[in-house]
Parts: C-alpha cells; sequence; structure tokens
C-alpha cells in the first residue's frame, strides 16, 4: 500500500528518486503514465495489468471512454528504477505534467501520482480548504 507525501528533485536527464520504503515494489518494473489534473500516475506491473485490462474492456462506441483509454494506455511507458532507485520520466509526461525541477511524489494506495510542487501545493489547498465539502459528498456516497 502506498501512502504519503515525498519531495524530491528531478536531475537534469529527468530521473527522480522513488522513495526507499517503495522502491522494492517496484523491482519487476513500472508503468508510468498520464495521470489526471495534470498529473502523472506511476503503477507497478501487476497493478497496470488490471487497470489496462478495464480500459481495454471499455465499450468502444462510447468517445469518453475512448478518450480516457487513449489518455492512459497511448501516455504508458515502462520504466524500470536504476541502482539509485530512480526512473526516467520521458519528456512528453514532463511537459504533460508541468514538470521542472521539484516534484512531489504522493501515495495513493494501489499507485503513486508524481507532481510538479507548484500543481501540487496548488491543488492540496484548494482540497484543503473544501474539505467539510468534499467529506460530505463521500459521506452521501457511504464512506
Amino acid at each position: 500500500m502506498f501512502i504519503g507525501e515525498y519531495h524530491h528533485n528531478l536531475d537534469e536527464k529527468g530521473r527522480l528518486a522513488i522513495p526507499v520504503k517503495f522502491r522494492n515494489e517496484f523491482k519487476d518494473g513500472a508503468v508510468v503514465t498520464r495521470g489526471l489534473d495534470n498529473s502523472l500516475f506511476l503503477y507497478t506491473k501487476k497493478e497496470w495489468k488490471k487497470l489496462a485490462e478495464k480500459l481495454a474492456s471499455l465499450p468502444i462506441a462510447q468517445s469518453k471512454s475512448r478518450a480516457f483509454a487513449r489518455l492512459m494506455l497511448a501516455g504508458a511507458m515502462d520504466v524500470s528504477l536504476d541502482k539509485q532507485g530512480r526512473i526516467v520520466l520521458p519528456d512528453y509526461l514532463r511537459r504533460y505534467a508541468g514538470m521542472k525541477k521539484k516534484a512531489v511524489i504522493a501515495g495513493l494506495y494501489n499507485r503513486l501520482e508524481i507532481w510538479s510542487e507548484d500543481k501540487w501545493e496548488s491543488y492540496r489547498q484548494n482540497a484543503e480548504a473544501s474539505s467539510n465539502d468534499i467529506a460530505e459528498a463521500l459521506g452521501e456516497m457511504g464512506v
């Protein structure tokens, strides 16, 4: 289970260190793709396979299904950790996320989200300001 918030820097080659406590989960490789809210999603191979199968089973006749599958699948890239526990984030994904130097890695149970620090701070502040409304909506859904 991935949880927590971690601040790291990207180097000049686009390499990003994965928090030490999560590295063993990615020993067999990982998949990074475009996420939501201009973040990147990093999945273990096992979790990616489950998600990709669900995306492949979406109804092809529905434009929103096609669009979401394209966002996630066409944007995906296999990555592996180097000896220092870093992954290389492809340039097109760094551009999508607006990532320059500082990044935030957020653990979200079955995936890691990778954000530019600026976008994360903005998103976090908005979410914290709306936390009562969010909690109420989740309560209505039985959470």
